[in-house]
């Protein structure tokens, strides 16, 4: 969208017939692209979503933003390598060729650019461009958006920074050059790494708090008052979406596979971070067995089925790990969250929508994602026991993480 306002004409290329469809009758499955926004797109004339390459023939610039998913612990760059070779027979000479998938450092220069040589026929750096620019989108942020988050950028070689920087500079507010993309690569990994191994850490904070009787939430706020050497992470029930349970890991691959070592901070992370669901369904036990009930049998509320607070991915959401287990545990499970479409929806839980009538029904709600439009009036001071994950609810009835 930001492109179609700066001017270029855009083609949207993905293999979801859904979406296309959606996107072409101007209705927006993005949080923070509104239909209005679509709409005025559009209608400029400038803007087309496809389910075929065609439409993209004689491309300036492509960009491709494929997932990069692990199998079997390991990163798959299957669709990196589809979307390239789909790109291959368009590209013409003085096109420029942008990788923006998180993937770890080597994949631009080693799997992305031979591919496009070889298939092409055109030599890189001479007849073509290519580079790196990680995304930095932070779904539901109207501070940092799109336009206004620092956009890293990087070229095989100085014509091609040029040209990925001049792309960028058209569309954001700031770009940052690195010296290669192997350095952009490895600044993704570094930025959700950090994040993850943070997290983790107040995860297990908040394990030890609890057996030790002590208030994590207070305890993190009072740290917080000091102005250097700490930044605030909070715990919650585990990680979500497609950044911190996957990225790290393809860092500590990389590692392993290059070097012959563990990531150890990583590994541990990825240990802490993974277990929060299973801890979260320990303690959902523990606040039924003290009103006298066992979970085998007890209707359980979750609210909150994506990842992330005011959004609608659900992608590797630790919802869907508490569903599961909450479900192998013999209770019957309800969710509830607007966000999160239909055909997204998991299995587990019998979709509903919050009412207090909903809220007296079951036994115990468990409040798994914060969205802003779930009432929290409803849910303090009722009948019903609630485990709050995310210390944004207070009442005689609430239980904190």
């Amino acid at each position: 969208m930001r492109a179609v306002d700066a001017g270029y004409d855009v083609v949207g290329i993905d293999f979801d017939r859904a979406r296309i469809e959606m996107l072409a009758g101007g209705e927006s499955y993005v949080d923070d692209v509104t239909g209005d926004t679509l709409r005025a797109a559009l209608g400029t004339g400038r803007y087309a979503a496809t389910a075929e390459y065609a439409p993209a023939a004689g491309f300036d610039f492509a960009v491709i933003t494929v997932p990069t998913p692990l199998r079997d612990a390991r990163p798959d760059l299957s669709y990196i390598e589809s979307a390239t070779r789909s790109l291959a027979p368009l590209l013409t000479p003085g096109a420029t060729v942008v990788l923006e998938s998180t993937t770890y450092p080597g994949t631009t220069q080693e799997l992305m650019v031979p591919l496009l040589e070889e298939l092409s026929g055109l030599r890189a750096g001479v007849d073509f461009f290519a580079g790196y620019s990680p995304e930095r989108i932070d779904p539901g942020n109207r501070r940092f958006t799109f336009q206004t988050t620092p956009k890293i950028v990087s070229g095989i070689d100085a014509a091609s920074l040029e040209r990925v920087d001049g792309l960028f500079s058209d569309l954001v507010d700031t770009t940052v050059p690195v010296g290669s993309p192997r350095e952009a690569e490895m600044a993704k990994l570094l930025e959700n790494t950090f994040r993850h191994v943070n997290v983790a850490l107040v995860n297990e904070l908040a394990i030890y708090a609890n057996e030790l009787g002590v208030n994590v939430w207070e305890t993190i706020e009072a740290a917080a008052t000091k102005p250097f050497g700490f930044m605030k992470f909070t715990p919650g029930p585990g990680v979500g979406g497609h950044c911190l349970p996957i990225d790290p890991s393809y860092l500590s691959w990389k590692v392993k596979t290059d070097l012959g070592r563990d990531f150890r901070f990583v590994d541990l992370a990825n240990d802490v971070n993974e277990h929060m669901p299973e801890y979260v369904v320990q303690r959902a036990m523990h606040v039924l067995n003290d009103h006298r009930k066992s979970l085998r049998g007890s209707k359980v509320l979750v609210l909150g089925v994506a990842y992330k607070r005011d959004s609608s991915d659900a992608r590797e959401s630790p919802a869907l790990e508490v569903i599961r287990l909450l479900n192998e545990y013999g209770a019957e499970v309800t969710g509830v969250d607007s966000h999160v479409e239909d055909r997204r929806w998991p299995a587990g839980a019998a979709r509903e929508e919050l009412t207090a009538e909903l809220v007296d029904e079951v036994d115990l709600v468990i409040l798994i994602t914060d969205h802003s439009d779930i009432d929290t009036g409803l849910l303090e001071n009722a009948a019903t026991p609630v485990f709050d994950t995310r210390n944004k609810l207070s009442g005689e009835n609430v239980t904190r993480l």
